[in-house]
């Protein structure tokens, strides 16, 4: 179908609603999704409750800045998750010495990167994170230094969605949602169209400026 012609195309609200709860549930919404079930009459599809909650408890570790719990957590779920997803476990190790220095325990900060992040600097990729992260010591306050993207709660956020996905692909679940996949698929139609008209025919989407209307 010609992307140009999808803005004609009438989208049923059970649809809409289908769309939505799967990225309820994806995220561990579960007492919204629960509450549009009830208010829409929409059928949930059948979960794994039990992995939800555990998912949840992991991401939720992760937001109120308790990561080392975290990976306790997704060690009992499979030793292997982090062990063959070595960039995951680098940041949720990172993540822990910036919530010690934050906590004002440098001493201890040092001694953690010492023993658990120092390994990682034998790889070349991780070597600048790694600088970044140990730089942060340097700073009495470290949310005014150049490194304070570590610090922030849309870094810890990117963290947790990343780790939800490894476990819902460790679950035989997908790791993306249905919204996520449309998004990813209106990007790309726009990319061709801007290339095949110009660039003023077809601007970039942006779903910040379709949801302001």
């Amino acid at each position: 179908m010609d992307p140009r012609q999808l803005e004609h195309i009438v989208v049923k609200d059970n649809d809409i609603q289908s769309i939505v709860m799967s990225y309820l549930l994806h995220n561990c919404f579960d007492e919204t999704a629960d509450s549009l079930a009830s208010t829409t009459g929409i059928n949930q599809p059948v979960i794994d409750r039990d992995n939800l909650e555990r998912r949840k408890q992991i991401m939720h570790c992760i937001l109120e800045k308790k990561a080392l719990k975290a990976v306790e957590l997704t060690e009992q779920l499979g030793q292997e998750l982090l062990e063959k997803n070595k960039d995951l476990h680098f940041d949720l190790l990172c993540l822990h010495f910036v919530e010690l220095i934050c906590d004002g325990k440098s001493k201890e900060a040092l001694e953690f990167a010492k023993t658990s992040l120092a390994p990682f600097g034998m790889v070349q990729k991780y070597v600048g994170k790694l600088e970044d992260a140990i730089a942060l010591l340097a700073y009495e306050d470290p949310e005014k230094s150049p490194m304070f993207y570590l610090l922030s709660s849309e870094y810890r956020q990117q963290v947790a969605d990343n780790l939800n996905r490894t476990l819902l692909e460790h679950a035989s679940q997908p790791s993306y949602t249905p919204m996520e996949r449309l998004l990813q698929q209106v990007t790309v139609a726009r990319q061709y169209l801007t290339e095949e008209n110009g660039k003023d025919a077809f601007p970039p989407f942006s779903l910040k400026d379709y949801v302001k209307g």
